[in-house]
């Protein structure tokens, strides 16, 4: 079921409001997305939060248009997908160990360069992607149907805001002041961590994924914990150790083959029908104006010398890296636009293979190539979500793609700040498996270039990973389970379980003069507790690097 395309209402144009409420969103959304994305393994995408809290705090200021709101929501939810892009790469860094490697400054420039050629690849292709294809962008379109129900206003934003602060308030009581437990029913199993996370934003997840991906994350889990390491440790097959590298190599595996599945069942038979669009459907005069082919080719050139000069990777690298991006952010778009899923650090896996085989670079460089993909590929493919909502209310691309540089602009900033606050917090030693800051996909980067610790798991995964995922069956999400710390795996189904007893007590439907229905009301409560721990968690490190500099 698709929302009503509308037409345009009021002043499309950004006011000063949207413009300040946008700039204040990115920099609160774009630091909790770096905390989320390195905590949990995933990046929820923030449409439908950024929608609805784009409209209302629009409304305080006297603006009712739904195209206002959705200008205003890209550049609130932009720089998340820097933020993705980073988070999913870089600390495979510091989780290697080479930390005094990469300075903040390189890690701003990966951003940049990621940035700028996302912001082309958005502008040639947004019509062709989104108005003359027949892909559903699941997102976009469920973003457009919270929009038109959101009309009423008042009480949706009392529920987003009023479980954000549950959430935060909750977050000081157990990281803060230590009033409640972090993890509940821990038990002494070797080489497992069994306990339920305290999380707010686990249970948050499990809600918003729902009951059959999060089976399968729950059923990865338990074979890689009870069933690899516990069972077969206690068989005598292996030790603890070395069980643990058949589990992490397992789990990268599964999701590494899930995001080749994408490609191969989902890409690849449709990409030459995308190439082959004709020119002026395709091309940024039919949106941004004539004159802007040579500002897109600028920026395309200062991504190129940035990657050549700034990264240190040269021209050869820098060229493959171009040329490749445009590749990749097809297929990025084209798996939002079909699954909702854009798995960015196997596309910058794809190319920091191609670079590795053509070019002598360091290991560190391997990652700046991954992390310019990833943050290209999440600006180019989950943008165009937002492009879809513009599509079906009736927004002019030409605003929506300012937001998308504003507030993607900016997100590069903000995540270089997080990150390298968080490791001022912490440490890079609070990175990788097992600690406070898991880093899945950084973890698989970094395995990927330093060496696989069982390559016939890894292997077995690959291949498992690629026939699950053509099956259509969420081989990502079993990867999930397998590579990620149990406590995190038994908080989640808590969560898919309140979302079954929360659908059966409330039933499906909705009234016709309810300004939410239950599905929406439960994505917004969700929504709000998800982000207000992930806020008070970058705000809490904040604090923490500030106390040490003073102290």
């Amino acid at each position: 079921m698709q929302a009503r395309q509308s037409k345009p209402t009021n002043d499309q144009r950004l006011s000063l409001a949207g413009i300040v409420i946008g700039l204040v969103g990115c920099v609160i959304i774009t630091a909790s997305s770096v905390y989320t994305a390195l905590k949990m393994g995933a990046l929820p995408w923030p449409t439908i939060f950024t929608s609805i809290t784009a409209l209302v705090l629009l409304r305080a200021f006297g603006h009712d248009s739904l195209n206002e709101a959705n200008v205003t929501q890209i550049i609130m939810s932009a720089g998340s997908m820097v933020a993705g892009g980073l988070a999913f790469t870089i600390p495979g860094i510091w989780i290697m160990g080479l930390a005094d490697e990469v300075s903040w400054l390189q890690m701003l420039f990966v951003a940049l360069a990621g940035t700028l050629l996302g912001l082309v690849c958005t502008a040639l292709m947004r019509r062709r992607m989104v108005e003359e294809s027949d892909l559903e962008y699941p997102i976009g379109v469920a973003a457009a149907q919270t929009l038109e129900a959101s009309r009423a206003g008042g009480a949706t934003g009392a529920k987003l805001f009023g479980s954000m602060a549950v959430a935060g308030l909750w977050s000081v009581a157990r990281d803060v002041l230590g009033i409640i437990p972090a993890m509940l029913g821990s038990l002494p199993i070797p080489g497992v961590a069994f306990g339920i996370y305290n999380s707010p934003m686990m249970l948050s997840v499990g809600f918003l994924v729902g009951g059959v991906a999060v089976a399968w994350w729950f059923g990865g889990a338990l074979l890689a914990n009870f069933g690899i390491i516990a069972g077969g440790s206690a068989l005598g097959l292996w030790d603890v150790a070395t069980a643990q590298g058949i589990v992490s190599s397992l789990g990268m595996g599964l999701m590494m083959g899930s995001g080749l599945g994408v490609v191969l069942r989902d890409i690849l038979p449709q990409m030459a029908g995308y190439l082959r669009g004709n020119g002026t459907g395709t091309g940024i005069a039919a949106d941004l104006g004539k004159g802007d082919a040579g500002v897109l080719g600028l920026l395309t050139a200062a991504a190129a010398l940035i990657v050549c000069f700034g990264l240190g990777l040269g021209p050869l690298a820098a060229a493959i890296i171009v040329v490749l991006c445009f590749v990749t952010t097809i297929m990025s778009a084209q798996s939002v636009g079909q699954t909702g899923i854009d798995p960015m650090e196997i596309f910058g896996l794809i190319v920091l293979l191609a670079v590795a085989a053509l070019c002598n670079v360091s290991q560190v460089r391997l990652f700046f190539v991954a992390g310019v993909i990833a943050v290209a590929c999440g600006l180019g493919g989950d943008v165009m979500s937002d492009f879809k909502t513009g599509q079906l209310i009736g927004t002019n691309p030409r605003q929506m793609w300012v937001g998308q540089v504003i507030g993607s602009l900016l997100g590069t900033v903000v995540s270089v700040v997080v990150l390298v606050a968080l490791v001022g917090a912490y440490g890079t030693e609070a990175f990788g498996p097992g600690q406070a800051f898991v880093a899945a996909q950084a973890s698989v980067v970094a395995t990927m270039v330093s060496g696989i610790p069982s390559v016939p798991s890894f292997a077995l995964g690959l291949v498992a990973g690629i026939v699950l995922y053509c099956l259509r069956l969420p081989a990502m999400m079993l990867g999930l389970g397998v590579y990620l710390p149990l406590y995190l795996s038994l908080t989640a189904p808590i969560g898919a379980l309140v979302k079954l007893a929360y659908d059966r007590l409330f039933g499906k439907g909705q009234s016709d003069n309810a300004e939410l229905s239950h599905d929406d009301t439960g994505i917004v409560v969700a929504s709000g507790l998800l982000g207000g721990e992930s806020i008070v968690g970058v705000i809490t490190a904040l604090a923490t690097v500030v106390a040490g500099l003073m102290g």
